[in-house]
């Protein structure tokens, strides 16, 4: 069972991220105005990571003209976005799966926020280029995740602050401080530069970084 699916764990989702992704739902605010400097009132997202369904409803709160499109693998999670959206739930379809359970019809905007870090570097590309192709041309691309150097000792100091900041939230301790290993270990994270790299080869232009916190990156990028 993981943490995606183990009904406790996906009850608590949404505590538990804001409390260690520093400024989750100014984020997402902020994802949403990026989206906003292209895409129509009547415009198709689709979110990739969909489930928990804080985004999806940070963004139909923003934009209420918005249609969306929202993948994620959890059925778990998935049910969750329905909850948390409520009354805007109409106005999403949910799909599980992948990137290619997405629809292939062309979006006005795109999101993929917390999710790639969990891919390695082959499926991370193919993630990106199969979202490339089912974006409009200059439809914008937002993008978040774990990105930060992977050489010692820059990565262990980047690590001890993302933990710290964690537990300054309310994270027990231990639990914040096993977090170091628990990355170093399961998440196949790549550089800032490396990030970058992929997004371009996917691809991607005129890509601009938006969001720093610690551990976490973000940047913004257009498909010609």
């Amino acid at each position: 069972m993981t943490p995606f699916s183990d009904p406790t764990a996906v009850s608590g989702y949404a505590d538990r991220t804001a409390r260690i992704v520093p400024g989750l739902r100014d984020l997402h605010r902020m994802a949403g105005v990026l989206l906003a400097e292209r895409a129509p009132t009547d415009a198709r997202i689709l979110v990739l990571g969909a489930g928990g369904g804080l985004e999806l409803k940070a963004f139909a709160e923003m934009q209420p003209g918005w249609h969306f499109d929202g993948v994620d693998p959890s059925a778990e999670m998935l049910e969750l976005a329905r909850t948390t959206l409520g009354p805007m739930a109409p106005r999403v379809r949910l799909h599980e799966g992948y990137i290619d359970s997405a629809p292939k019809g062309l979006f006005d905007g795109a999101t993929c926020l917390l999710t790639l870090h969990f891919l390695p570097p082959a499926e991370r590309l193919k993630t990106l280029q199969e979202m490339h192709l089912r974006l409009k041309p200059g439809a914008p691309f937002v993008v978040a995740h774990h990105s930060f150097p992977c050489e010692d000792p820059a990565r262990d100091r980047w690590l001890s602050r993302n933990a710290a900041f964690a537990a300054a939230s309310g994270v027990p301790v231990v639990q914040a401080e096993g977090s170091i290993t628990a990355i170093k270990e399961r998440l196949p994270v790549l550089s800032p530069q490396q990030d970058v790299d992929l997004l371009r080869e996917a691809g991607f232009t005129d890509i601009d970084l938006f969001y720093c916190a610690f551990t976490f990156k973000g940047w913004v990028a257009y498909p010609p």
